[in-house]
């Protein structure tokens, strides 16, 4: 076992043994060295958090909202070490999702039309995925292939565990793509992370008033099927993380142009969609990434992404 494993394994099993509050301020004690430090994650996350809140935002006001950021972050990685040992009912009432985005994916699970949902790098995305899988339906999604390939399995065994299907986006037994077809044709809940693009055959869109790539894949799968597509917004509150749907998105229909002329234009629609709930909750975007096509220098430059599990991934 090498030392990244080693660190997931104590994370999860300490996390799991002390009691919450112990597990949070240590989390967050952490947190706060990671923003005196001011290492590179940090500095990646500052630089999308001024392109988010604009120039106009005082830098004591962003150097606030940059902590704010990395207790997110933190407080993400603290609860999903704790996922697997909270029951189902915990579940349940420590996820909460708007009203009208139930009533939507119940009727689309129920129809057998399933249902794509672009989500971002936000709020807890492992706690969405729970909660799909305790309140009944089917989720089936898709994980980048990490190294060391022993924390990718201790992930998709965490995942697993909590119900999802879990895909890898390239080494399985079929395509990745052609098994979220067949899943969505009978009624499953696609969620695939669709703020960043981690191929080389991303689309470039405009987001936040510059250029970046976004994933194909939840766009493609939205118009190959029909599936609703819809595009979430995830935040914390202090007793629960949060989302809310908007959608379906209109699908273009092909009359309107070639296929990806067609996937273009609906990507534009995720990416603002994804900006509008990003920009209600800055502070709980986990992008400690390079994001932005003309993003350069020291600290920006993406060479060295911040630590992260393996993302479900929109590219599939």
């Amino acid at each position: 076992m090498n030392l990244t494993e080693l660190g997931y394994v104590a994370g999860w099993r300490l996390a799991r043994a002390l009691p919450r509050p112990v597990v949070a301020a240590a989390f967050r004690a952490g947190a706060d060295r990671a923003h005196r430090a001011g290492g590179g994650g940090t500095a990646r996350l500052r630089a999308n958090l001024r392109r988010v809140v604009g120039p106009e935002l005082p830098e004591a006001e962003l150097d606030d909202l940059v902590r704010r950021g990395l207790r997110s972050y933190a407080r993400y990685w603290m609860e999903a070490f704790r996922l697997p040992s909270l029951s189902r009912e915990q579940i349940l009432t420590g996820f909460r999702l708007a009203p009208d985005g139930v009533d939507r994916l119940a009727a689309d699970v129920a129809a057998g039309r399933g249902a794509v949902v672009a989500l971002p790098h936000a709020g807890n995305w492992d706690a969405a995925g729970a909660w799909v899988a305790a309140t009944g339906w089917p989720i089936t999604t898709v994980a980048e292939r990490l190294k060391p390939e022993a924390v990718y399995q201790r992930f998709l065994a965490f995942r697993r565990g909590l119900g999802m299907e879990i895909l890898p986006t390239h080494g399985g037994d079929r395509p990745a793509f052609d098994v979220l077809v067949d899943r969505l044709r009978s009624g499953a809940v696609v969620p695939l992370l669709a703020d960043r693009d981690l191929s080389a055959r991303g689309i470039e869109v405009d987001f936040f008033g510059a250029r970046t790539r976004m994933p194909a894949g939840p766009a493609l799968l939205a118009i190959r099927t029909g599936a609703p597509l819809y595009v979430a917004s995830m935040w914390y509150e202090p007793d629960a993380a949060c989302a809310s749907i908007a959608g379906p998105l209109p699908l273009p229909d092909a009359d309107s142009g070639p296929l990806d002329q067609r996937v273009r234009v609906l990507t534009q629609h995720i990416a603002d969609g994804l900006s509008a709930g990003i920009a209600r909750h800055p502070e709980d975007w986990h992008m400690l990434q390079r994001m932005w096509l003309d993003q350069r220098g020291t600290g920006d430059d993406g060479s060295r992404p911040a630590a992260g599990p393996p993302a479900a991934t929109g590219t599939a």
